[in-house]
């Protein structure tokens, strides 16, 4: 285990035990607004595709559409955000940080991948990671960081469509010409946002799995920022 910011506590003869702070306050904060944001931009989303409930009366006394969508944007603004200092801390967090990069093009990476798979198959626990294992990794950078990027950039060529000539017309106004149109942008747009969803669901599952298999307090980790181990778990 890395020395600093770790308690281990066990008697002679015994398995040690201990917990050790992983996940900085960046992270944390970053995690939990990139999760509320999603949650926020999808179920507007779904609304502004198809509105369920529909105002009555006077325009300026039911600006139901007009809400929505602000709020809409203000989540995607706040995902933004969090993509930014995230990636910033990438680069200036501790090791744990930019733990779980996938480096698909080294043999060992896949004979890691593999591993953790049978892993997730077996009946017994063995070793965890205090930071990201491989699989964690690849799937957030390709997932999030892929699926995160084109919706950004989709979202806000949408939004630049509003003011032509503005900032985001002109930052991402080249999208709608390049998928072919408006109508192309909404719709990758819309799966995009799909393919989120389903990460979302993957990934609550094997954060839950491993919190009962491994009980290092994954869960709570991303709360605390602290995990527990056990000797034998793999400091990477």
């Amino acid at each position: 285990m890395a020395a600093g910011h770790v308690s281990m506590t066990f008697k002679p003869g015994q398995e040690k035990f201990g917990h050790i702070y992983v996940w900085e306050l960046p992270i944390r904060i970053t995690h939990w607004v990139l999760a509320a944001s999603i949650a926020v931009l999808f179920a507007t989303g779904l609304f502004i595709a198809s509105p369920v409930v529909l105002s009555y009366g006077e325009p300026y006394r039911a600006f139901l559409m007009g809400r929505v969508r602000q709020v809409h944007f203000i989540a995607g603004y706040a995902l933004l955000f969090a993509f930014v200092v995230r990636i910033y801390w990438y680069f200036a967090g501790n090791k744990y940080a930019r733990s779980g990069m996938p480096r698909v093009w080294r043999k060992q990476w896949w004979i890691a991948a593999f591993d953790q798979v049978r892993e997730y198959l077996g009946a017994t626990r063995g070793p965890t990671h205090m930071g990201h294992n491989v699989l964690a990794g690849f799937s957030y950078v390709f997932m999030v960081g892929g699926l995160g990027l084109a919706e950004i950039v989709t979202g806000f060529a949408l939004y630049g469509e509003v003011n032509p000539g503005g900032f985001w017309d002109r930052t991402c106004g080249w999208v709608v010409p390049l998928m072919g149109g408006s109508f192309r942008v909404h719709t990758w747009h819309h799966l995009f946002a799909w393919g989120l969803i389903v990460f979302t669901v993957v990934h609550l599952y094997l954060v839950m799995f491993g919190s009962l298999r491994y009980k290092n307090g994954l869960v709570s980790s991303i709360i605390s920022g602290d995990k527990f181990f056990r000797e034998g778990d793999e400091d990477e």
